[in-house]
């Protein structure tokens, strides 16, 4: 039995490698019922990051340099666009929509992932999954395209640090999702793409205590 989330709570959205912590975003509970857990994660979101002693992130350099370099996880700020986030029920996807400082829609955007596994300590809750760099973004006439698929071919090539190893399940699960876009079937039927928030909630200023406990996985 899954354990839902309450509206309006905040969640660590972890994000690793094989067991490397990377990205750790805080996301608001929007609702959490059978269709999946919907969370909100607007522009100067508090967040931990991994970067090189020098502060630069993994798009910096080539894949087999950033593998070299020394990290270390650092305090960070969301500087993209608001973002409404969507997980269906024991998906390997996520599906975003991306609003325009004035809370206009602009875009879909489908993140291929490891389904998520949920945890919650009762001070802190949250999600633990594996992002797997290949993505499509929606245009609002339901056009769609590929996005980093130069990305996840580069880094196929080191096996013995990429957390890909199927990459023909990632390609296949963003195939999944394509007839659902040219469709228009939900999510990409227009639902949400009005979406407003809680004008009462609001971050705190950093990533509270707790957001690097060990894994979950699902």
């Amino acid at each position: 039995m899954v354990t839902r989330f309450k509206p309006g709570q905040l969640l660590v959205h972890r994000h690793f490698t094989h067991r490397d912590l990377v990205w750790v975003p805080l996301v608001r509970v929007v609702s959490d019922d059978e269709r999946g857990l919907l969370m909100w994660m607007p522009h100067g979101t508090p967040m931990r990051r991994e970067v090189t002693l020098d502060g630069r992130g993994p798009r910096g350099m080539p894949f087999a340099d950033w593998l070299q370099e020394p990290k270390h996880m650092v305090g960070d700020v969301h500087r993209g666009p608001n973002i409404l986030k969507f997980v269906p029920p024991d998906a390997a996807h996520s599906v975003w929509w991306l609003f325009r400082p004035a809370g206009v829609f602009a875009a879909w955007y489908v993140n291929l992932e490891r389904p998520i596994a949920r945890w919650d300590d009762g001070d802190l809750a949250g999600i633990d999954t594996t992002d797997f760099d290949l993505d499509i973004w929606v245009w609002p006439n339901r056009t769609w395209q590929w996005k980093d698929e130069h990305e996840l071919a580069e880094r196929l090539g080191f096996p013995d640090h990429y957390w890909v190893s199927d990459p023909d399940a990632v390609w296949a699960e963003g195939r999944r999702v394509i007839p659902k876009i040219e469709a228009g079937e939900f999510p990409f039927d227009g639902t949400w793409c009005d979406f407003m928030p809680d004008p009462g909630w609001t971050m705190p200023g950093q990533v509270p205590d707790g957001w690097d406990r060990p894994r979950v996985t699902g």
